[in-house]
């Protein structure tokens, strides 16, 4: 996000979880708040779990495979009943954008890394089994720069979007490292914790290298890019609107300009 904020009362003991709930629609705001008017912090998309923490009257406060939490309308979710045997042997299909038509004829389309249920036919798009994820999307940087370019070319910018259909940069960078299997953290502070120091020189950076800025005095992260090498960089960027590359030794560019001085550091979370 471009103004990142902490996850929900982070400062609080950890609470219990009461129970574990689905992502029945496509996809499922989480907001600050339990009000449909509060600020949207995130989103899960179909198929995938999130723990239930508190409830307050149709909301509860959820908390997703990332950690982070938020609070969710309960149209969204369905109580998840626990996995029999036969159900965790069924083949998960995953989305990688598509249509798809459920037993009851109702017509659906789904971002990518949705979750298609076990009654769900593709009409269109592409789908991938679960077990062949890690062949298609290897955790290999430049692998993880072409999905970036491929799956976020046209996305506009949503703050707290994690899918094509609205991304912020951070969600930009958690959903296109977890397609090729490493879950991180939601927000952009979060994440310039992880990997290693990878320097400020940005002719000396590798691609999927993550490039962190801050528009605030006290240099707080508020703002991440996926390197792609050759001084370049994606991301998902309010003042471009949503999408773009940015060539960072363009010194004909205001916006490069700005880049530059706002530039904090880079970290490497990929072996080269």
């Amino acid at each position: 996000m471009s103004t990142e904020t902490q996850p929900l009362d982070s400062e609080l003991p950890e609470l219990p979880v009461l129970y574990a709930a689905t992502v029945r629609t496509p996809i499922a705001p989480m907001h600050a708040e339990p009000r449909i008017a509060s600020q949207m912090v995130s989103q899960q998309v179909a198929g995938h779990r999130v723990e239930i923490l508190d409830e307050e009257g149709d909301w509860v406060r959820a908390r997703g495979a990332d950690d982070y939490e938020g609070w969710m309308h309960t149209g969204f979710l369905a109580r998840a009943p626990q996995a029999t045997t036969r159900q965790s042997r069924q083949a998960v299909r995953i989305s990688l954008g598509c249509v798809t038509k459920t037993a009851s004829g109702d017509r659906r389309s789904l971002p990518l890394r949705a979750l298609l249920a076990p009654d769900e036919t593709v009409k269109s798009g592409e789908v991938i089994d679960a077990i062949k994820l890690a062949e298609r999307f290897p955790l290999e940087p430049f692998a993880l720069t072409r999905s970036a370019q491929e799956y976020f070319s046209a996305t506009s910018y949503l703050w707290g979007g994690v899918t094509p259909w609205g991304a912020d940069c951070s969600g930009l960078a958690q959903s296109v490292y977890a397609l090729h299997g490493l879950q991180l953290p939601r927000d952009a502070w979060q994440q310039a914790e992880l990997g290693e120091d990878a320097g400020r020189d940005v002719g000396e950076l590798h691609a999927a290298d993550l490039l962190f800025f801050s528009d605030r005095e006290d240099k707080r992260v508020t703002h991440v890019g996926i390197a792609l090498g050759e001084r370049r960089m994606v991301h998902l960027a309010l003042g471009r609107g949503g999408y773009a590359i940015e060539r960072l030794d363009d010194r004909q560019d205001p916006y490069v300009d700005r880049l530059r001085e706002r530039f904090l550091f880079a970290r490497r979370l990929l072996a080269v």
